[in-house]
């Protein structure tokens, strides 16, 4: 196995130290660098080379110090203390370091967040993890630039508090209000307190791609709260608690048998089983049972206790069946590939559901398709871009 000494020669060591430039001695730095990075050194070798490393970290050249905070910045391998170093360092040197280094502690995250100044704070909110406590300091301490950055990664992770106060604090920040309100996740209460204060196009995101209470979106179902259109079957199907959601809209009178079935037809089927459940007043347990009967009785006999039309079982039947097909089929389970496969399906099928419902799903599943192609192409751009920024980063 190649040693550190193997890796470099005595001149390399007298060019690190004492190299005529510093062109130089930061070619020596990035080819130890790569050799730390990528070879298992016995503890001597690793000691000794960590002594170089904090050689380097001390040359009066930048390009030197960038050449160490560049090829290791991703490297669990760097010591602390020259991380730290690096990291109070010129913006060039820190930068690359606050972005990925792994071997901060959230202490010295929220150190260097408290004094390091705003751009060592937008650098550490982009890191590709962030934990609760240090996005409460920046947070607590941010520029509006770092929150908002902060917010836009779905790889910080905020706590539920945390959240609201980001938006107490920039209740007037159109784009870090934004970027709270794009996150692929977020609690009901943050969801609601957003949906008062950002624009018609961030509400219009917020109400149609986040789950909300039973309470808000039946007001705005009926129109009575924002100017925005909600589809109540994608809420109940992004519903944390689905049984208070049916007995809400049961109790508002809004469970009806076209909502089930548009649910059903999604690939709602939780939604559709506490739906059946509470129409026909029976335990949630013994309903999934009947629904779910491999004979050709139990949906049947649970349907009639729910009192839906029995113009429309052969459309429910439809569904259930085409529900069970797909659960049989291998392959990933994405939900939204799940949930236009189920469209796709339930929709060739022979069925009597009205011609309301049947133009509601053929545009639902229009929807569907046209996210499913942006989000490939979403997908594919930054496979690409990621590609070159690690080529990029390779060369540097």
């Amino acid at each position: 196995m190649p040693t550190t000494r193997a890796a470099l020669s005595d001149a390399d060591i007298r060019t690190l130290v004492k190299g005529a430039s510093a062109e130089e001695r930061a070619a020596v730095a990035h080819r130890l660098c790569r050799h730390i990075s990528q070879v298992e050194l016995a503890e001597e070798e690793r000691e000794k080379a960590y002594d170089i490393l904090r050689v380097m970290a001390a040359d009066a050249a930048e390009l030197v110090r960038r050449a160490l905070a560049v090829t290791l910045r991703s490297s669990p391998l760097l010591p602390h203390d020259v991380a730290m170093r690096l990291a109070h360092d010129v913006e060039s040197v820190a930068l690359p370091i606050l972005n990925y280094s792994p071997v901060f502690t959230d202490q010295d995250l929220s150190e260097i967040i408290r004094i390091g100044g705003p751009i060592r704070q937008v650098a550490i909110a982009s890191r590709p993890f962030i934990s609760e406590r240090v996005t409460s300091t920046l947070v607590e301490h941010g520029v509006e630039k770092a929150v908002e950055t902060a917010c836009a990664n779905d790889n910080a992770h905020f706590a539920e508090r945390t959240l609201q106060i980001v938006i107490e604090r920039f209740a007037k920040s159109e784009a870090v209000l934004a970027a709270v309100a794009y996150r692929r996740a977020l609690p009901l209460s943050v969801t609601e307190q957003l949906i008062s204060v950002v624009s018609d196009q961030v509400r219009d995101h917020l109400i149609n791609h986040q789950a909300l209470s039973p309470e808000t979106a039946l007001q705005i179902a009926l129109g009575t709260r924002e100017r925005a259109t909600l589809d109540l079957v994608d809420q109940a199907g992004r519903a944390p608690d689905v049984r208070g959601f049916v007995q809400h809209l049961n109790q508002a009178g809004r469970l009806s048998a076209s909502l089930l079935l548009r649910g059903l037809a999604n690939g709602h089927m939780t939604f559709f089983e506490w739906g059946v459940a509470e129409l026909a007043g029976v335990p949630h347990h013994r309903t999934w049972l009947m629904i779910h009967d491999a004979g050709p009785l139990g949906l049947k006999a649970i349907y009639e206790r729910a009192g839906l039309p029995a113009r429309l079982f052969g459309a429910f039947r439809a569904g259930v069946d085409t529900f069970h097909a797909m659960e049989l089929d291998a392959g990933p389970r994405d939900p939204n590939r799940f949930q236009e496969r189920m469209l796709e399906r339930f929709l060739t099928q022979p069925k009597t559901a009205s011609r309301e419902d049947m133009d509601y799903l053929l545009e639902k599943l229009d929807r569907v398709k046209s996210q499913a192609r942006v989000t490939d192409t979403e997908n594919r751009v930054r496979g690409e871009v990621n590609e070159l920024v690690h080529e990029w980063a390779g060369m540097a």
